[in-house]
């Protein structure tokens, strides 16, 4: 499922009927239905790592507490899975909060891994996680069945677009907790608005409900 939803073929072109065709790589997949595959499976989401924010970027000094804005967006993102049919089978930060409480000794804190090598390091594909991170994923999917699979939204960064206005982009990192390796890495970008607002957070949520849902 994981490799249907994550494949990118390729095209050829011919130039002139007496010239070898000259192959070039296919476009990459747009963004959304690109984890479609993965809607029944469950997946792990954890809570948003980070927000920054680009001094260009329209009302930057209304934003206030950072941490409150990733938390709100961790509410939107759950409630667009709900309206989308999602929330049943995907497992949310509310989840694993839930199983932390019941299990402090062994279970893994969502609001403690270590994140922000994945952050700056911009890992690519297939990249292998550093440690701690790589061990508290492992513990983190062993409390919830079948679950293999973590996405993690990194950063949510505020920026500006042209002179008036601004945009949310939210940076995802999907992970194979088991084999401690990056999957899958995608931007959502929220529509632009002329300053910061809760528009921002709700668009992020929706578009990124959009990357899961089924065609």
């Amino acid at each position: 499922m994981l490799a249907a939803a994550l494949a990118v073929g390729a095209i050829g072109c011919a130039s002139k009927p007496a010239a070898q065709p000259a192959v070039q790589p296919a476009p990459p997949e747009p963004l959304e239905h690109a984890l479609s595959g993965l809607a029944a499976q469950h997946v792990v989401v954890l809570p948003v790592y980070t927000v920054s924010i680009d001094p260009g970027f329209p009302g930057a000094g209304a934003v206030g507490n950072r941490v409150t804005v990733a938390r709100t967006l961790d509410a939107d993102i759950v409630a667009a899975f709900d309206d989308r049919g999602l929330r049943r089978a995907w497992i949310f930060p509310p989840d694993l909060v839930e199983t932390y409480k019941h299990n402090p000794t062994y279970a893994t804190d969502p609001y403690g891994l270590a994140e922000e090598p994945l952050r700056i390091a911009k890992v690519g594909r297939e990249a292998r996680l550093p440690e701690p991170i790589a061990s508290q994923l492992r513990t983190l999917v062993a409390f919830h069945d079948d679950a293999r699979l973590v996405l993690a939204p990194l950063e949510l960064r505020l920026e500006p677009v042209g002179a008036h206005a601004g945009r949310g982009v939210l940076h995802l990192v999907l992970i194979d907790a088991r084999a401690a390796s990056v999957a899958w890495m995608g931007d959502v970008v929220s529509d632009t608005v002329p300053t910061f607002g809760p528009e921002i957070s709700a668009s992020v949520a929706s578009r990124l409900a959009n990357v899961v849902a089924i065609r």
